[in-house]
């Protein structure tokens, strides 16, 4: 080990000094489990013994190598995945905050701390910005080596919730740029963050929650998980929200999908002065008529990012602990073996939030 680093060796012996891991081997689709050395924590930096990580779009951006993937990852080969949760069990040099045998998620933004941003308190868009997973070794592994810094402590939280407060705390973010309490909100795309952000808003005390979407089945979710009112996104979305607001429409617009008609929908529906946080990434360029549907109505947007750093992780925790529940979103619970399983299941949009157990066979 790397002089001044202290490993649990209770914890890995019966691995050895080796782990299984998901790699992405080279520029072009696919993935495979692999043997690789167990990473050794360099300063300032923890070693997690990896109890789940659940797969977001990324890591299936970067499975099959899409322009994105090849626009950000790597190099290859490297392993992938972020969203995670495990038990500390060894330390860098200088670390030592967190005790050994503790469980933590992981903020996969890793920031520099320097930059103009991050010495204004806008860390969460460093400019020297790396992501776990990303631009280095991610979780879809036995172990990963994390700093610090990112590990964030979880008490009376089973691994597989704690994996999933990176993206709930992407639907954190979303809805809290400005009030919640009391207010119209319309999430448009269901997805895992999308079904998220329903669960989110409705216990924030959102005065009544519309959810669109084109699948069924995550429409199905977001009632399940507190929508008053769920809406094919292929319907007449905005006639009817309007009809359900008294003509007003709506006063928060939660743009989840990275669709352009759901982008219209959502500035069409939102009522005059409101506002619209944007999460969902596009493909390809969106046009909009900046005069019509933003400078004329009053709207204020929002581009949301990844998490404050730590607000947004205070507000996570907090929410789970008053009895936020994630469980129904978890629809599979696989081992790392069967990650290509778990990449057409998120591809398919026939599951919720998919979890990869790499300590299982």
């Amino acid at each position: 080990m790397t002089t001044g680093a202290r490993v649990d060796r209770s914890s890995v012996a019966e691995l050895g000094t080796t782990m299984r891991a998901l790699v992405k081997e080279g520029p072009a689709p696919g993935a495979a489990i692999r043997e690789l050395p167990i990473p050794e924590p360099g300063p300032g930096e923890v070693l997690v013994r990896v109890e789940a990580t659940s797969v977001c779009g990324t890591d299936v951006h970067i499975e099959r190598w899409d322009p994105w993937a090849q626009e950000n990852f790597g190099p290859p080969p490297m392993t992938f995945g972020h969203e995670m949760a495990g038990i500390v069990v060894g330390h860098g040099p200088g670390a030592g905050r967190i005790a050994l045998g503790e469980r933590v998620a992981a903020e996969t933004h890793i920031v520099d701390g320097t930059c103009y941003q991050c010495r204004t308190g806008r860390a969460h868009v460093c400019q020297n910005l790396r992501i776990l997973g990303v631009h280095r070794p991610g979780s879809f592994a036995e172990f990963v080596a994390i700093p610090e810094s990112n590990a964030w402590v979880v008490e009376g939280m089973s691994a597989e919730i704690a994996a999933l407060q990176e993206p709930m705390g992407n639907a954190v973010h979303a809805a809290f740029v400005e009030e919640i309490a009391g207010q119209t909100v319309a999430v448009l795309g269901c997805g895992p963050i999308g079904v998220m952000a329903v669960a989110v808003v409705k216990q924030a005390g959102a005065a009544r929650v519309f959810a669109t979407d084109l699948n069924p089945e995550r429409l199905e979710m977001a009632r399940r998980m507190g929508a008053d009112v769920t809406l094919d996104a292929r319907d007449d979305v905005v006639a009817r929200i309007r009809a359900e607001t008294d003509g007003n429409g709506i006063d928060v617009v939660l743009e989840m999908s990275g669709a352009e008609p759901a982008l219209h929908q959502g500035f069409a529906a939102v009522t005059n002065g409101g506002r619209i946080s944007l999460l969902g990434t596009h493909t390809r360029p969106a046009t909009i008529d900046v005069s019509k549907e933003i400078i004329f109505k009053g709207v204020r947007v929002y581009g949301i990012t990844g998490r404050l750093l730590y607000q947004t992780w205070y507000r996570t925790t907090a929410l789970l602990d008053e009895g936020l529940d994630l469980t129904p979103i978890i629809t599979h619970r696989l081992p790392l073996t069967r990650f290509a399983e778990a990449f057409d299941l998120v591809e398919s949009g026939h599951a919720g939030k998919v979890v990869l157990l790499p300590q299982e066979e």
